[in-house]
């Protein structure tokens, strides 16, 4: 399935999570991280468990439809501050992009070694 334009005319809006899911799961694996861990960051953040991650891969559905599927936003994804792709995640005004951005900050937090529970915004 090809990216095609999203609402709003992004394109990654449009990209299958499928062809997503597997660059996230490279990353983490080369610095050392297990695909489980990865797992409870998609969780925590989506409310997606094991048997729903792997629906959404199977079917593929976009990143778009990732997130609106969302079984539960994380209400503390709001507490995920910091520079991914040069720009700041509290800042992005579109929901969706933020929802994305927030998923690509805590697996670059994840494949850098910081602690599980520091990630997952624990108190």
């Amino acid at each position: 399935m090809a990216a095609t334009p999203g609402p709003g005319g992004h394109r990654i809006f449009g990209t299958p999570f499928a062809a997503i899911y597997p660059h996230y799961v490279t990353k983490v694996e080369r610095k050392g991280r297990d695909v489980a861990e990865l797992g409870e960051v998609v969780e925590w953040l989506t409310g997606y468990d094991g048997p729903g991650l792997a629906e959404a891969l199977a079917d593929g559905r976009t990143l778009a439809e990732f997130f609106e599927r969302a079984p539960a936003m994380n209400p503390d994804a709001a507490l995920i501050r910091g520079v991914i792709c040069g720009v700041r995640v509290e800042e992005i005004e579109d929901p969706l992009m933020q929802q994305i951005r927030w998923l690509d900050k805590l697996v670059d937090e994840l494949a850098r070694g910081k602690r599980l529970q520091s990630i997952l915004r624990t108190p």
